[in-house]
């Protein structure tokens, strides 16, 4: 971390994927609001969608087309049950996927959830400019992929490298 310099916040949506959660039980989206606000970023929209692949990539594909949000973090949907369709909504609109994100979360999630860790489709992408982070519907692994994993590479202070240094150049032809 370099506090040399200053931080630069970022405008972040929030997607809830599920069938049976509300705004009044919503635990997974208000711990993601709350650390998002809490390291000094914008959250500009937050939403609730049901377990529907064609749904999701409505609210998903408006937000990736609108220039004021540079990231969106979706929780929900990526387990394996028939119902769970996060990452097909989401994969066909990426242009580039971040590997390293869903082998890393799974790697942290073993400390605390062991073998259970292989059901996570957790994933994400660079579409259109945005950032896109898809996230279980936990709300243990929501703490976990933001506080040691996402919080830091939205943080241009970050050393060695971070994703925010590299936003200028994600449009690049």
């Amino acid at each position: 971390m370099n506090p040399e310099k200053h931080f630069i916040p970022l405008t972040i949506a929030i997607l809830v994927v599920s069938d049976s959660r509300t705004e009044a039980d919503d635990v997974s989206g208000k711990t993601l609001v709350e650390r998002v606000t809490d390291a000094g970023h914008h959250v500009t929209e937050k939403k609730i969608v049901p377990d529907n692949i064609y749904q999701i990539r409505a609210i998903v594909s408006n937000w990736i087309a609108s220039n004021a949000i540079d990231v969106i973090i979706s929780t929900g949907g990526t387990g394996v049950t028939g119902r769970d369709g996060t990452p097909e909504a989401v994969l066909p609109l990426l242009d580039k996927v971040l590997d390293g994100f869903g082998e890393t979360f799974r790697m942290l999630s073993y400390q605390d959830i062991k073998t259970s860790t292989i059901q996570s489709r957790a994933l994400a992408g660079v579409a259109n400019g945005a950032y896109l982070f898809c996230l279980p519907g936990s709300s243990g692994a929501c703490r976990t992929a933001w506080d040691l994993l996402i919080k830091e590479q939205l943080d241009h202070r970050t050393r060695p490298c971070n994703l925010v240094q590299l936003m200028q150049r994600l449009m690049e032809k």
